[in-house]
Formats: structure tokens, C-alpha cells, sequence
């Protein structure tokens, strides 16, 4: 018999293969022999797998194709079926769960730091604990344990207490415990180096097998066609006669299925799909493993437990346990082998002795348990730990359902049903730009292997980690630099990293912190950096509390308010919408009226058909240019200027682009983001530094708040646009990006003797909440309104022109707004990043989206969505009758509700007047 504790003495320390190496499955020589085999009483395994001939032949056509039959394969077409499509078929090269599901732990935690994450995850459990028995009177292994997170340190019991809060806003019950009260709970457990626990009595374990087979039976009662032991040989895709790639048909090795969408829910074997339609689907497949312990006395009935600190989980498996986790140096699968299903590695004890001795820490009884058998399986993972879903960016109608970094099983449910309703309705209900594949990664990085494996290993090994509010990954980094990088950089410039881009977070003096190349943590035999300045002043932001860079932050935003600062926001997206037919697409496209003269800048929305927000950006009319200037193109008919945020460009690329080749309209988008630069200066001194740099008048009369003209800047010509994301009297700079370091030089140079300053994004977030503006994705989202959002003013309502989303924004203005964004400020001084709860009159409305601290006026502020408890519309009254108090970590503080920015209600600033 194979003991725990032999385990973790086999485990010898040795030189693993370097992560640009093919490193082979193996076990260690010296470690238990313990057999390779999955805890559950039934799989879906059997003598005719992968036989060679199909359950049933295919159908020469079908409305969609789900490729895949994984959980998330079978949660899409039960759901697709449910919502009404009937011909769908679900492909299956072996047998359902042969690859990756098979082999899961099958672990339902409900409570994640996301507010979409939890309504995802309440799905899947509403649907195989109640409605699939209710369909089909099938027990599809559901088992309500329980779920008890371990915290060794106040950090992680503080990361819990945030996830209780929200909690109680879905109404998930979760009580934080005591190591007295977990040892009354859980009385196996060691508790000496406990701080406390978070408890969640519903969360729960499902059986792959089960779960899958229950929803076949469900989907094919509804219409649904499923087939076993047919492989996908192609992808036949089609060019429209606007040259859109579209999908066509799918080739398999018993006929081919007509059909207009494909969905790619392959798992580990999802980039090889995707290769078939010309696709990239940034994903790694790696080793993944636990071991089942013999059986343990006083074990049953226990909770799963997560211990973070000690990146291991150990799950209820009858009167055993499985035990796991996510180690430093896991092993990437190089060459991924279509033949594989139903199979399992070697484990290799080496790498997984570290959850070993972090499971008999937390269960000591574990040191004398035998290892009943091992599971280590294929699992896929992605650059940022988070799925892969929604229409591919390059053939309309293959759609992603993969990458779910082990979280398939728990993610299943909630995702499946979201895919389904994008594929039918061409957006999802819910919120789900963090799983969107054409909006989380700009399209240099999809096939970019080296950054999608380094980013996908740190993800891995930082699965466990606390979720801080100002963290940023070391891996794969520096691909996306601006004109400005190396000169902030000598300035003490700390970056952040959005969408591959190195863009300004924040100023150091403490002088130059470059971000070095990924050192895999130490693993694979890297050496670890040390003396590693950034990522020593990332550890320093690790709490939360107010970071030890709140005073420092303070006095960027304090100098832009009462001097003047310079924000490099050269990441930003541009993009430049020009042809015939321009004006048409910009009058579909926008909520506002941009289709002003030339010399105009309108700050507007875009929607989808359900009235949500799917971005707020500028827009300026311009005029024909010179061919080869990046700063006014020539084109034929009207020209339109775009600036958008550049964390979401690449979702608004995906959004317009969608929309103009559905419309069939003779314009043309254009990229010119890595062409120019952007520096906004901003402070009620910008007016006087500018104008001796800038060769135009920029009084009130001369230059007014959203207007832009071509300029000369220190020699280089120049888009000057006087605008402001903080609140203040100021000008952004586009400037050519062979001409930024000059152009930015002449400005800090006039502004030297009036104090200017650098400032990065982090003052960024704090002056624009402070001021009352939005930052799409935090506080307005696709299933936020204009109306909901405070927004109304930018939708062309009084005039007649149409445009996407104006019918359902014109239903609810006559129905009324049920939920509302609304500002509160808390005397205390005490930090708030979101996901705190909000109560109304002793009952919880809502939960704040996003939150900072104001250094102008002195308070911490929050923005959240508050409705009715009773179901009544949310109206100005309503927010102002109330009594607020706002949940941070489990302590309530009071809270005032503002109807107006607290900060220059009536925005004279902007406007120049002090």
C-alpha cells in the first residue's frame, strides 16, 4: 500500500525540463505505486470506445454544431435545445467526457471576487441539483456538502469577509469561523495555524458521468442529436460577397453537416479545432492531477475544503478524499495527441509533493492514509485563467466554449446557458466580456505561443493566490510599448498592463522599476530575479488597506487639480471610420449625434439590441488628409475620428466591425492605435503651459470644451482636442509617434515652472470617480443602460434618427427604471474596491461596482446599482429617502447617497471656469 507520507519522502528535489522544452509524463522511480484510476462508481467508459463507428449517422445539415461532449459541450446543447433549437448536434470523436471531464474533481464553490461569476455558478447548481432530476427524475450525483476556505493570515480571512459580503447580495449563506468553531465543524482538521475560515453550507460536489448522461437524456428529449465516436475532420468556411469568412459546413469521418455555426467546445483539443477553420484559440494544455486517499475514519459527511495559502484542496470523495491543487511548475502537455480519451499520465511526484505536505498540515491523519489511486489528467488553461467563449474574431459563426481552466464542471451550467442564448440572439444575457474571446486579447497575442505560455503558467500558479485590487502579472510583459515607455520609465514610472500594452500606473520616486522578463517564479530551473524593484513595489500594494502609495497617488491628483499633469494615454485605441456610407453607420452605431461639422468631438454610447452599454468612447468629425499622415487620412466621403479606452479596443473593434459587416455598409474602420501617441494635460494651469507650445489660440471662444483642430507643437503638427476624463480644464494631444518624446519634452518643459507633473492611471481611476464619470466594465457594462447609468443625456432621443438599441432605451423610459447607478460617500476614511454590499433602510439593494478614494474631497467613493426590495421602480426620490450603509469585509458604514458627482456638480471646470 502507497502511504501520504511516503509520498512526500520520494519527492526528491531535481532539475525539471525548461519550459521551452518537451518535458515527457513520468513517475518517480522511488515513489508509491499507487494504480491510476478516477474515484467515481460509474464513468462513461466502455469496450467499443473510439469503435470507429458512430452511435448514429450524421444529418446532412444542422442548424449548429456543437463540437465536443465535455460538460461544457452538453450544458451548451441542453441549453441550446431549451431555448428552442432543435437542430442541434453535438459531436463526439470518442465517448461523452472521454477527454478532460472525465477526470474532474467536480468541486461547486458559489462564492468567487465576481458578481457575474456567482450568478454563473448559481445557474449550474440550480440546474444539476434541481432542474435536470425535475426534467428527467435522474439523480445526477449532486452532492450538498459544503465548502470551508482556510485562511492562515489576515489577508486571505479579509479576501473571504469580501466574498461574504457579496455573498449576501445572491443570497449565498456564508458565515466566517473561528479555529474553535472550524474544529467543531471539521474535527480532523489542524487548527494551530488557522486565522479563521469562511464556511458556505450549500456549496457542493458533481459527478461528471452523471452529470453529463443526465443532461444527453435531457437535450435529446427536446430535439437535440448527439454522436458518439465521430470525429471532425474540417471546417469549411465561406467568404460572403463582402469577403466575411463564415462558416459553412463540418466535415466528419462519416459525412459532412451543413451548417452556419460551429461551436468549438474541445477542450485541450480546441486549438486544433480551431487551426481547421483558420482560428487561434489561445490555450495550453497541461498536467493536472489529484490523489484519492484510502478510507478515513470520522472523514464522512465533512465539507470540501480549499486551503489557498497552502494551494491545495482536499474533496469529499465518500469516506475518502481527493487531494490537489495547483503547484509552481506544473508540466505543459507539448504534443497533444488526438487519440487520447479516456486516459490519464503517470503522476509525478515531484511536482505534486508540495500538496502532499500542505494536505497532512491541514488533515494530519492524512500522514497514515494510503493512496487508494492517482489522476492526473489533461486539463486546458488560459492567459488569464478564464474561459474562452463567444464568436471568433475571425470566421462569423465559429463560436468558442473551452479553456476553462479545470472549472468546467462549475462553470458549466451558467456558461452553457450564455452560449446558447449569444448563439441564438448574438449576445449573451449576462455580462460576460471577461469571457468574450474577441474583446481579452488584442489579435497579436492570440498566436503569440511564448505569451500565451508564460501568462498561462503564472495564471496557473497564482490560481490560489489573493485576489489585491492592484496586482499585475511579471508574465508576458513589455510587447505592447508606446512612443513614451523608456522616457517615463527613467521618471520612475511604475506600469500597469492592459491588453498587452505597458501603459503609466503610477510615478515612483524611488527612481527606474523596469519590468523584467518572466522567470517562471524559479521554476524549470529559471533563476529567480532578485533585487526586482517592480515587482517589490507590487508586493508593497499587497493589502487591503490604503497601499503605502496612497500618499504619493494623492499628490498627482492633488497637483492635476490645483496645477496641471500630464497623463500618457498613447495606449488608447484610435481608429478612424471613412467611406461613403460613414455617416450612416455612425448615426446606427452611436447613441449621440456625431454627425456634426468637422471640428467636432462628441462623447457618446454604443449599444447592443437590449439597450445595454457596449461602450462609451469620443467620436470627432474630420476632414480629408494627406495619404500618408496617421493624423487626418484621405478617404472619399465622411470621416470619423474614434478614441477608446485601450483596455476595451479591441472589444469595440470586434463590436463595430460585427455591426458593419451585418449592415453591409461601403465604409471602412481603421487602426492607427500603434501610429500615434496621446497625452492628455489637464489642471486649470493647462491653458497657460499649452499656450506657448501650441501655435492656436486656446481661449473659451477660440478653442470651447469638445472641439478639436489640427495644431503645430514644437515643430510637429498635432490633433489638439480639448477634453477631460478627470474633471478638469484641458487638452489630448495625438501626436505622430515619431514626434511624442519631442512634443511631450516642450510640454513638460513650459510646465516645469508651474508645477506640472507626470500622473498615471491609478490618479486616473481616482479623479475621474471623483468627478462622476464612468469607466466601462467597472460601473457600466452591456447589461447596463443609458438610463440606468445616468447616461440619458448622451441618446439622440428627441431627434428621429434610429439607432442600435433605441427601441428597448424608449420601452424602458415608459416602463420605468428598475435598478439605477447610484454615488455614495462614506465619512470614514476606509478603503472600498467594489463588490461591497449596499443596504437600503436595513435590507441589501445592491453591491458596489466600483470604488476609490476622492483626495479633492476627502472621502472614499462608490458607485453601485441599487434596486427596490419591493419590486417598485428606482427614482430619484427613492435614492434620496433612504438610509444607506455600504458592507466592506463584513462591518457596515454609513453612507450618503449623492444625485450629483460630489465634485463640481455643475462642471464649470471643464469649461474653464475656477
Amino acid at each position: 500500500m502507497s502511504y501520504v507520507s511516503c509520498a512526500l519522502r520520494a519527492a526528491a528535489p531535481r532539475r525539471l525540463p525548461a519550459p521551452w522544452r518537451s518535458p515527457r509524463p513520468f513517475s518517480s522511480a522511488t515513489g508509491p505505486t499507487a494504480k491510476k484510476s478516477v474515484p467515481y462508481q460509474k464513468t462513461l467508459k466502455e469496450e467499443g470506445s473510439g469503435s470507429g463507428e458512430p452511435s448514429r449517422p450524421p444529418p446532412p445539415s444542422a442548424e449548429v454544431v456543437v463540437v465536443g461532449g465535455g460538460s461544457l459541450g452538453c450544458q451548451t446543447t441542453y441549453h441550446l435545445a431549451k431555448q428552442g433549437v432543435t437542430s442541434v448536434v453535438l459531436l463526439e470523436r470518442d465517448r461523452l467526457t472521454s477527454g478532460t471531464t472525465w477526470h474532474t474533481a467536480g468541486l461547486l464553490w458559489q462564492l468567487r471576487p465576481s458578481d457575474v461569476e456567482v450568478e454563473l455558478l448559481a445557474h449550474t447548481r440550480d440546474v444539476v441539483s434541481r432542474e435536470l432530476p425535475a426534467e428527467t427524475g435522474l439523480h445526477t450525483g449532486w452532492v450538498e456538502n459544503g465548502g470551508l476556505f482556510i485562511a492562515s493570515n489576515k489577508q486571505r480571512l479579509d479576501e473571504y469577509k469580501r466574498l461574504m459580503s457579496l455573498g449576501k447580495v445572491y443570497g449565498v449563506e456564508s458565515y466566517v469561523l473561528t479555529p474553535s468553531q472550524t474544529k467543531d465543524l471539521y474535527p480532523l482538521m489542524n487548527i494551530d495555524d488557522l486565522y479563521g475560515t469562511l464556511y458556505v453550507p450549500k456549496d457542493g460536489t458533481m459527478d461528471p458521468a452523471g452529470t453529463c448522461s443526465t443532461l444527453a437524456r435531457a437535450a435529446t428529449a427536446r430535439g437535440a442529436t448527439i454522436i458518439e465516436n465521430c470525429p471532425v475532420t474540417g471546417i469549411q468556411v465561406r467568404a460572403d460577397d463582402f469577403g466575411v469568412k463564415r462558416v459553412y459546413a463540418v466535415e466528419t469521418a462519416h459525412g459532412t453537416i451543413q451548417t452556419p455555426c460551429v461551436v468549438n467546445c474541445a477542450g485541450v483539443w480546441a486549438r486544433a479545432l480551431g487551426r481547421l477553420a483558420g482560428v487561434h484559440v489561445p490555450l495550453v494544455g497541461m498536467h493536472h492531477a489529484y490523489v484519492v486517499t484510502e478510507r478515513i475514519e470520522g472523514i464522512q459527511n465533512m465539507p470540501n475544503v480549499r486551503d489557498h495559502d497552502a494551494s491545495v484542496y482536499l474533496r469529499l470523495q465518500g469516506d475518502a478524499l481527493s487531494v490537489g491543487g495547483y503547484e509552481s511548475n506544473p508540466i505543459f502537455w507539448e504534443e497533444v495527441s488526438e487519440k487520447f480519451a479516456f486516459g490519464l499520465f503517470d503522476l509525478d511526484w515531484d511536482v505534486f509533493m508540495q500538496h502532499i505536505e500542505g494536505a497532512i498540515n491541514r488533515v494530519p491523519v492524512l500522514e497514515k492514509t494510503g493512496i487508494k489511486s492517482t489522476v492526473c489528467g489533461p486539463e486546458s488553461f488560459t492567459a488569464d485563467h478564464k474561459p474562452l467563449m463567444g464568436e471568433a474574431p475571425e470566421v462569423r459563426g465559429f463560436f468558442l466554449g473551452c479553456g476553462f481552466n479545470s472549472a468546467g464542471m462549475m462553470l458549466g451550467g451558467g456558461c452553457g446557458r450564455e452560449l446558447a442564448h449569444w448563439i441564438i440572439h448574438g449576445r449573451p444575457e449576462k455580462d460576460m466580456y471577461g469571457y468574450d474571446i474577441r474583446q481579452r486579447f488584442h489579435h497579436s497575442l492570440t498566436d503569440n505561443n511564448r505569451w500565451i505560455r508564460e501568462r498561462s503558467h503564472e495564471s496557473y500558479a497564482k490560481n490560489y493566490s489573493v485576489v489585491f485590487p492592484h496586482d499585475e502579472p511579471l508574465a508576458g510583459r513589455n510587447v505592447r510599448k508606446d512612443p513614451l515607455h523608456e522616457e517615463l520609465l527613467r521618471q520612475g514610472c511604475v506600469f500597469q498592463e492592459r491588453h498587452g500594452w505597458e501603459r503609466p500606473g503610477w510615478f515612483s520616486p524611488g527612481g527606474a522599476a523596469p519590468v523584467l522578463d518572466y522567470d517562471y517564479y524559479g521554476a524549470y530551473g529559471q533563476e529567480r530575479h532578485r533585487d526586482y524593484t517592480y515587482n517589490r513595489l507590487l508586493g508593497d500594494e499587497y493589502t487591503f488597506d490604503f497601499p503605502p502609495h496612497h500618499d504619493i497617488i494623492k499628490n498627482e491628483c492633488l497637483t492635476c487639480r490645483n496645477a496641471l499633469a500630464l497623463f500618457d494615454m498613447s495606449y488608447f485605441g484610435k481608429f478612424y471610420l471613412v467611406g461613403p456610407e460613414a455617416t450612416k453607420a455612425v448615426n446606427w452605431l452611436f447613441t449621440a449625434d456625431v454627425s456634426k461639422e468637422p471640428g467636432s468631438t462628441v462623447y457618446t454610447c454604443m449599444l447592443n439590441k437590449r439597450g445595454g452599454v457596449e461602450s462609451d468612447l469620443t467620436v470627432s468629425r474630420i476632414s480629408p488628409g494627406d495619404p500618408a499622415s496617421p493624423l487626418a487620412p484621405a478617404f472619399e466621403g465622411d470621416g470619423y475620428y474614434l478614441a477608446i479606452g485601450g483596455a476595451v479596443a479591441q472589444h469595440n473593434w470586434s463590436h463595430i466591425t460585427a455591426v458593419l459587416q451585418d449592415m453591409k455598409l461601403q465604409c471602412k474602420l481603421l487602426d492607427c492605435s500603434e501610429e500615434l501617441g496621446m497625452m492628455s494635460i489637464q489642471g486649470p494651469l493647462s491653458r497657460v503651459v499649452l499656450q506657448e507650445v501650441l501655435n492656436t489660440d486656446l481661449s473659451n471662444e477660440a478653442f470651447p470644451f469638445s472641439t478639436h483642430k489640427l495644431a503645430v507643437a514644437a515643430g510637429c503638427t498635432v490633433r489638439a482636442m480639448r477634453l477631460s476624463f478627470v474633471g478638469e480644464m484641458g487638452w489630448e494631444l495625438h501626436v505622430p509617434k515619431a514626434d511624442c518624446v519631442k512634443v511631450y519634452q516642450a510640454v513638460m518643459q513650459a510646465g516645469a515652472r508651474h508645477g506640472i507633473t507626470n500622473a498615471g492611471y491609478r490618479a486616473i481611476d481616482s479623479l475621474s470617480i471623483e468627478k462622476g464619470y464612468r469607466h466601462w466594465h467597472a460601473d457600466l457594462r452591456p447589461d447596463d443602460t443609458p438610463l440606468e447609468s445616468g447616461l440619458a443625456f448622451t441618446c439622440k432621443l428627441k431627434s428621429g434618427i434610429p439607432f442600435l438599441g433605441r427601441e428597448a432605451v424608449e420601452a424602458q423610459k415608459a416602463k420605468g427604471i428598475f435598478r439605477r447607478l447610484v454615488c455614495f460617500t462614506t465619512e470614514e476614511k476606509v478603503p472600498m474596491f467594489g463588490l461591497e454590499a449596499v443596504w437600503r433602510d436595513g435590507k441589501v439593494v445592491g453591491h458596489i461596482r466600483r470604488a476609490d478614494f476622492g483626495f479633492a474631497i476627502d472621502k472614499t467613493i462608490a458607485y453601485g446599482y441599487i434596486r427596490d426590495p419591493t419590486g417598485g421602480p428606482v427614482s430619484l426620490d427613492f435614492v434620496k429617502s433612504g438610509s444607506y450603509e455600504l458592507e466592506r469585509m463584513g462591518v457596515t458604514y454609513p453612507a450618503r447617497a449623492h444625485t450629483k458627482s460630489p465634485f463640481d456638480p455643475d462642471n464649470k471646470r471643464v469649461k474653464g471656469f475656477y
